[in-house]
């Protein structure tokens, strides 16, 4: 048998067909190799994008109200006066308890002291003595006086006589003075009130053993004054220049949450302490009710005025490196640009800054740790990448990564 012959235009034919399906495979392989080189030259540029940080801005404040400052202080009486004994012996009553509101010259207490009793006695009846022995050597003295110009007696022994009178008119003015003394302890057998107050504290009772001084051992009573209280707070050198004489201030009390109660300021130490940095700033606050009472704890609220030149910023907002208190802030292109700052008043959850910042900065809250002056950042809800243009539609990182997931 004869081969069959192909036709010439059947073999042509079959040679076009078969270069298109060649042409077709490498168009489909160059448009997969250039998908996939789009899709990683922009998920490159996106994940550029994304490593750089997103912060958010503020812009620095000026606050033209008053600052309130709130500092914890003591509140003591007017006048406190601890009452101890000046004689031994012991308790014979006490009059007034815990509490009970006395005048001045109020009996508080009485002390019985039988050794003081006898020992006055004494001392008085060596006074009538001395009195007697006075009233003889003067009449004596007298007599002699007259003998000695009659020439009967000698001079030496009228002046012997004479000086006997004296020595017997010192003795009696002792003896005098010694019934004085004893007589006014005896008045301190007697515990009064120095002044109208209160009775704050009795630590003695009834039989109880006396001793006598002041600082030895605990107190008898304890008298305060609480007409008007003096209240002790201890400013913040940072503060101290803006604490004046004269200003009003307000008093919290735990005891009284939704109560206010009014203080001036009288005056001041005039001196820093050294240890605490500190002003002692005596407060003084009326207290017709009697609802101040010495001891308590007390928040002062000072009412400072503003400082118009100084800019207000969260506390966030700062950063401590090794240059310092500074602030992170963003020029044009959105690139760090850290300032060091000066702070002022220190106000809880804002800070005021004196010196370093301008009002038309914009200021990084919360910024990264490792943020440095040139840092590219995002600013949140700023569109625009960083270059500052918007990303095209097909520049998404969806876009670019679709071929990919088609072909998957």
């Amino acid at each position: 048998m004869k081969a069959r012959e192909v036709s010439p235009r059947k073999s042509k034919r079959g040679l076009l067909i078969g270069l298109a399906g060649l042409a077709a495979v490498a168009a489909i392989a160059v448009s997969g190799i250039l998908d996939r080189f789009h899709a990683d030259r922009v998920l490159t540029r996106v994940t550029d994008v994304a490593a750089v940080p997103t912060v958010s801005v503020v812009k620095p404040t000026r606050d033209t109200k008053p600052n309130e400052l709130v500092l914890p202080g003591d509140i003591q009486a007017w006048y406190t006066a601890p009452i101890y004994a000046r004689v031994p012996g012991y308790l014979k009553m006490w009059y007034k308890d815990y509490g009970a509101v006395v005048k001045s010259g109020d009996l508080l207490g009485e002390i019985d002291a039988p050794d003081l009793d006898q020992e006055y006695e004494r001392a008085k009846g060596d006074l009538k003595t001395a009195m007697a022995n006075l009233k003889l050597a003067d009449i004596t003295a007298q007599r002699w006086q007259k003998l000695v110009n009659a020439d009967a007696v000698s001079r030496q022994d009228t002046d012997v006589k004479v000086q006997t009178y004296a020595a017997t008119r010192a003795s009696a003015e002792a003896a005098q003075a010694n019934v004085s003394r004893l007589g006014a302890l005896e008045g301190f057998k007697r515990l009064i009130a120095p002044f109208d107050g209160v009775v704050t504290a009795r630590k003695t009772d009834v039989g109880a053993l006396i001793n006598v001084g002041s600082g030895v051992g605990p107190e008898m009573f304890e008298v305060s004054d609480v007409h008007e209280m003096r209240v002790f707070v201890r400013v913040p050198q940072a503060y101290t220049a803006q604490i004046k004489v004269g200003m009003k201030t307000e008093l919290a009390l735990p005891q009284f949450p939704r109560r206010r109660f009014p203080a001036m300021v009288a005056t001041t130490a005039q001196a820093i302490n050294t240890s605490s940095r500190t002003l002692l700033v005596e407060l003084h606050a009326p207290n017709p009710a009697g609802e101040l009472m010495p001891g308590t704890y007390a928040q002062i609220y000072f009412e400072l005025p503003a400082d118009a030149d100084a800019l207000r910023v969260p506390v966030s907002a700062l950063v401590f490196q090794e240059h310092g208190l500074q602030v992170a802030t963003l020029d044009a292109t959105n690139r760090v640009v850290m300032k060091n700052v000066q702070v002022g008043l220190d106000m809880g959850a804002t800070v005021e800054i004196v010196a370093g910042l301008a009002a038309a900065d914009r200021v990084i809250d919360s910024p990264p740790d490792s943020v440095q002056t040139g840092d590219l950042v995002r600013v949140m809800g700023d569109k625009a990448t960083p270059s500052g243009r918007a990303p095209a539609e097909h520049e998404q990182v969806s876009e670019a990564t679709r071929p990919a997931e088609a072909r998957q």
